[in-house]
Formats: structure tokens, C-alpha cells, sequence
């Protein structure tokens, strides 16, 4: 009568699987606190991100669909003020398109951003792949280019508006070497204009450069260069199988952030050319500026704005392509 009895209450807390084994079972109420505290720590994960996605929504998102609602809109001062604004669909867009100013700026978005990026990447590497040797005073060399890049925008154009002045550090150096034989108006003419502004934009991107792939050379271990040594590989070709293949997610991230940076600038063209000589140095950032704070034409200010996002957002979804596939 024991064994029966002691043999069923075994059995109701100790159930048996099918090979008559007992299995020991977790409480039911302690399951429940379980799901109740990977719950609680998912609410908890909810909220920490809650202030971060707020500031986000507030801070970009809402003016972002401000804007192409206005971009949809017929709003200047007069409809603006009386609240008189029509909706257009895409007839801003038209507009631009068929404007030959906006065009040319276009142009000298794409010119002025390939052109930087051509420039300051081949020097950025270059200064990355010596600053990558061990030599003396290689620290505070490095150290000292990269106050170009830590300057403030405004303070970088007005240097470059003093050095690309008539009597400035330009002309007066081509003038001791005799490449020229009077000074050139560099920020006034229309076909050197761009030139100066480039220079000035590699001044800020060459250190940029080269910080991110100096990090990324730092990364490759000299195991396998010394292996490719006593295999007979010559400089060129380690170069070429082994540096450029490991840094290539430097150089996509570095290009990728170039290219931002360069194509939404605004504060190096206003302050050092304010857009001139005749448009040859506005940009889709100093145009959209001009439209609506200069003309008060709002809804084309805007419509330039998103032209501006959606060429940002393209370049943007082709990087994370590219990282998908490298990551597959």
C-alpha cells in the first residue's frame, strides 16, 4: 500500500516520459515570472530607445515631411502670409528641371563633389600608407594635419578666401616661380572659381581621410606581408592582394562619408563665394538657401531640399547594398 501510494505521488510531480523515465518540470508559477521578466526586460530595452527614436522623429523626421509637403505647394510670401497656398504635385519639380540655373548647379554639385573626393582620397591614402611606417616624428606630423580637419567650416573659407585672394599665399607664390606674370583673380573668375573652393574642401577632407584608413591599415598584421615577402611578392603586389582587399570596407565607409559630407556642403560655399561668380560655385545646399531665404520662393527651396535627400538616400542604400553583399 506504500509503494502505490508513494508510486502516484511520483508520478503527479515527477511525470514519466515515454521510456517510463521520470522528467523533472519547472513549477508553473515559475514559468510564468520567467515570461514575465524577458518581457519586462524588452519593455525596458523599449524605453531606453523611446527618448533617442522621440528625438529623431522630432528633429528629422517631422521637418522631413514638412518639407515635401511644402515642396507639393505653391507657398511663397504672398500665399504664405495670407494662407492662400495651393496644392501643385510635381509642377516644383518640373520647374527645376526646366530651369537651366538649377541645372548648371546640379552640375556643379556633382562636379565639386567628384572632384574633392578624386583629390582628397588619392592624398589621404597616400599620407595613410606612410604614416603606417614607424618613422620618427610620425605622431606629431600626423598630430599636426589633422588641425585642417578639427577647424570649423566658416574658419577654413575664410582662409581659403584669403589664400586664393589677389594678394594672397597663391599668387604670390606662382608669381616667385614665374608661372604667372600678375596676379589671378581665382574667386572671381568663372572658370577657376571651382578650383579654389575644391582645394579648400581636400584641405578639410585630406586629414579626414587619412585618420580613417590609417585605422584601417593598422588592422592588417604584418604576418602577412612577411609571408609575402619570402614568397618573392614585390611592393606593388602585396599592395594589390593583400592592403587594398582588407581595407576595402575602410575605403567603401570613407568614400560613403565623403561623399555626404561633400555633396550637402553649404557653409565653405556661402562664406567663401556666397555661390558666385555667376552660380559657378552654387551648390544644391546654397541654391535651396537662396530660393527661400533670398527669393522667398519657399516650395522651390524645398523641392531643391529633396532633390538634394534623394540623391543622399540613393548613394545611402547602394552602401548598404554593397556592405550586405560583402557581409554574405
Amino acid at each position: 500500500m506504500y509503494y502505490k501510494v508513494h508510486h502516484i505521488v511520483h508520478l503527479q510531480y515527477y511525470p514519466q516520459n515515454r521510456e517510463g523515465v521520470a522528467c523533472l518540470q519547472a513549477p508553473q508559477g515559475k514559468r510564468r515570472l520567467n515570461i514575465s521578466m524577458t518581457t519586462k526586460t524588452k519593455l525596458e530595452g523599449l524605453l531606453f530607445v523611446l527618448p533617442g527614436f522621440l528625438y529623431t522623429v522630432a528633429v528629422l523626421g517631422y521637418p522631413l515631411v514638412y518639407n515635401f509637403l511644402l515642396s507639393l505647394r505653391n507657398v511663397d510670401v504672398r500665399t504664405f502670409v495670407r494662407g492662400t497656398s495651393t496644392f501643385v504635385g510635381l509642377a516644383n519639380f518640373k520647374a527645376l528641371f526646366s530651369n537651366p540655373t538649377f541645372l548648371l548647379v546640379l552640375k556643379n554639385t556633382f562636379v565639386f563633389t567628384f572632384g574633392s573626393l578624386v583629390f582628397q582620397f588619392t592624398i589621404g591614402f597616400a599620407l595613410a600608407l606612410l604614416f603606417a611606417k614607424r618613422f620618427k616624428l610620425a605622431g606629431p606630423v600626423r598630430g599636426l594635419l589633422l588641425i585642417a580637419y578639427m577647424m570649423p567650416m566658416s574658419v577654413t573659407a575664410m582662409l581659403g578666401k584669403n589664400i586664393f585672394g589677389v594678394s594672397g599665399l597663391i599668387n604670390d607664390l606662382l608669381l616667385k616661380v614665374g608661372l604667372i606674370q600678375q596676379p589671378v583673380e581665382w574667386l572671381v573668375n568663372t572658370s577657376t572659381a571651382m578650383i579654389g573652393v575644391v582645394a579648400m574642401n581636400c584641405w578639410v577632407g585630406i586629414p579626414f581621410n587619412m585618420l580613417i584608413l590609417t585605422s584601417g591599415l593598422t588592422t592588417i598584421p604584418d604576418s602577412l606581408y612577411d609571408s609575402a615577402a619570402v614568397d618573392g611578392a614585390t611592393g606593388w603586389q602585396r599592395f594589390r592582394y593583400i592592403t587594398l582587399p582588407l581595407l576595402r570596407p575602410a575605403i567603401l565607409a570613407v568614400l560613403m562619408l565623403g561623399f555626404i559630407y561633400t555633396f550637402k556642403a553649404f557653409d565653405l560655399m556661402f562664406v567663401m563665394t556666397a555661390g558666385g561668380p555667376l552660380n559657378s560655385t552654387d551648390v544644391l545646399g546654397t541654391y535651396a538657401y537662396q530660393l527661400s531665404f533670398t527669393k522667398y520662393q519657399f516650395s522651390l527651396g524645398a523641392a531643391t531640399g529633396m532633390v538634394l535627400f534623394c540623391c543622399l538616400l540613393v548613394v545611402g542604400l547602394f552602401y548598404l547594398r554593397l556592405i550586405a553583399a560583402e557581409e554574405d
